[in-house]
């Protein structure tokens, strides 16, 4: 198995790029107060609160000109035990294993961002829509409520012992539950509403959008989950530590009581609304997935093929295939190659291995309102007759065997 060490800078932040003029016109929100959730609890924002970094959550927004919103969770690992807990990204050198973002960066600015965020782009189909940029610093892909006492590793890098108490607040559905409510008092519904999110941000859209189709029932609910294709083992899915480690609160009517294995949690966001459009994009051989994937088998088992990298390809391709047989309103984006994450990379415009480029794609899933078409397949798209469809890289969906 490979080395924690190809982890060291992870789903941290994803791909992103400086744009030479960024615009001025983003607003940090740095909340405080307690809020009630829409679940009618009480939450207050925080991040993870591992020893010496700022455990002060923020939040950005732009306001567009359209009556349109876009959503981002931001990635940046996962920890769920004491050795994953023990190893946070805090800009150590790259051969330091480093798995999850304990805090909001303070070099945070989503203007300086590319894909999504670049606002003078025609090719860019929410650049004039309102954003909302949720960051990740709680470990728990933005859906924990708990605070979970684990114990450390030694990690002479950062001057931690080995058997050191770390309360780590899991509170990524609290932050979130903070920023919704921020939503409902400071933007108007939505005509069009997108859930996105890159890496651990992809699951945090995947199951956070119910609760913001709970908000605003008169948007058309799209969901793009980016570099995030769930594929677990059912000792991480059901273990504490594991998942459960993170007190995951879901929304109910979708997720049940929140046992819905990882791999299927885009099944069941798209079965629940048949309204909404939901995709997934992700390349055949995502590196960081792969060896994510490879941390849970380490401490769970439950790996099909002894290569962990065909072992992953094979249950990402199955479950893909499954969920566009069985969904009317689902569809994926299949890239070549290994690279992890592309809403706020360049690649969002040059991608196009799959055929059409990745920004044309995901305006095509924007095209129109409703679920037009007929028949097994369903879509508006391409504005010229077209569907927007399924794609993949020649060969990328693919079984491969297993050495």
């Amino acid at each position: 198995m490979q080395s924690f060490r190809t982890l060291a800078l992870l789903l941290s932040l994803g791909s992103t790029a400086a744009l030479a003029a960024p615009p001025p016109s983003w607003q940090r929100i740095e909340p405080t107060a307690t809020v009630i959730g829409e679940d009618g609890k009480p939450y207050a924002a925080r991040c993870s609160g591992f020893p010496g970094t700022d455990p002060r959550f923020s939040f950005w927004v732009r306001k567009g000109s359209s009556r349109n919103t876009a959503v981002f969770f931001e990635g940046g690992g996962a920890c769920w035990n004491n050795s994953t807990c023990s190893l946070p990204v805090a800009g150590l050198p790259a051969n330091v294993p480093q798995l999850f973002v304990p805090q909001v960066p303070p070099a945070t600015d989503p203007a300086s961002m590319d894909g999504m965020f670049r606002a003078n782009d025609p090719a860019n189909p929410v650049r004039d829509w309102n954003i909302v940029y949720i960051p990740y610093c709680t470990g728990d892909i933005h859906v924990g409520s708990a605070t979970k006492v684990y114990t450390s590793i030694a990690n002479p890098a950062l001057g931690l012992p080995a058997g050191q108490p770390l309360a780590i607040e899991h509170r990524g559905f609290d932050n979130f539950m903070v920023v919704l409510d921020w939503m409902k008092r400071n933007l108007r519904q939505p005509h069009k509403l997108l859930v996105a999110g890159s890496s651990a941000g992809g699951y945090g859209a995947t199951a956070n959008a119910p609760w913001l189709a709970r908000v605003w029932r008169g948007a058309q609910l799209y969901v793009m989950a980016d570099g995030s294709q769930g594929v677990t083992v059912p000792g991480f899915d059901a273990g504490n530590p594991g998942r459960n480690s993170w007190n995951p609160q879901f929304e109910p009517s979708t997720f049940g009581q929140g046992d819905v294995p990882g791999i299927e949690l885009m099944r069941h966001a798209a079965r629940a609304d048949r309204n909404g459009r939901y995709a997934q994009f992700t390349t055949a051989l995502d590196g960081v997935q792969i060896q994510f994937y490879g941390a849970m088998v380490q401490g769970y088992g439950g790996a099909s093929c002894p290569n962990l990298a065909v072992d992953w390809h094979n249950k990402a391709v199955d479950q893909l295939a499954a969920d566009d047989a069985e969904l009317r309103n689902y569809r994926h984006y299949v890239a070549a190659g290994g690279f992890h994450t592309l809403l706020r990379s360049p690649l969002f415009y040059t991608e196009s291995s799959a055929g059409p480029s990745f920004a044309s794609w995901l305006s095509d899933m924007l095209a129109g309102q409703g679920q037009g078409g007929q028949g097994p397949r369903n879509g508006q798209g391409h504005g010229q007759g077209n569907h927007w469809d399924s794609v993949a890289c020649p060969g990328c969906l693919a079984r491969l065997a297993c050495p």
